[in-house]
């Protein structure tokens, strides 16, 4: 599982066929979220506890880094981006082989959503259309983007080859 993730002032997803706002944030994360084609439940739990945990915003006094969007009590935009396991061929055709088949991965993302209102609060998480055509409009607060990628994590321990036991995000 991939995901993008940019803190924003505002993001919001607009359905391109009818021009109708499908969900709209102010500050918190925007979250572009790929699924690949040998995800399981593990890489949700992963990338659900990077993105929530992701301090990407100063403390009260100042210090760079401290805050999660939870401890800051912002929202969260989640938009399905199967074209995050695209690669391009000698020709420059994006190839999407390593995505999920939108079968699977209808239900893999919903289950992701469904995880991460659990752990912070249905209120706060929003989404995309899955499989919808939409514009995604956005103000980045930095910039700051983080990529989260649980094909980082080494099998044998459960933990990416850089973590340590306090780190909350990649």
């Amino acid at each position: 599982m991939r995901i993008v993730v940019q803190r924003v002032r505002s993001a919001s997803v607009t359905l391109t066929d009818n021009q109708s706002i499908a969900s709209a944030i102010g500050p918190g994360l925007l979250a572009l979220v790929g699924l690949h084609q040998d995800d399981t439940l593990q890489d949700l739990e992963y990338c659900c506890k990077k993105l929530l945990g992701c301090k990407l915003w100063e403390n009260e006094s100042g210090g760079q880094w401290r805050h999660s969007v939870k401890q800051k009590s912002y929202d969260c935009l989640c938009v399905s981006q199967f074209t995050l396991y695209g690669t391009l061929s000698k020709k420059h055709q994006p190839d999407y082989k390593l995505a999920m088949k939108a079968t699977q991965a209808e239900q893999l993302y919903q289950d992701f959503i469904d995880l991460l209102k659990r752990e912070y609060s249905s209120e706060k998480i929003h989404n995309g259309v899955f499989g919808a055509m939409m514009n995604v409009s956005l103000v980045n607060d930095g910039p700051v983007t983080i990529v989260i990628d649980s094909r980082d994590v080494v099998q044998s321990n459960g933990k990416a080859e850089n973590e340590t036991e306090d780190d909350d995000c990649l």
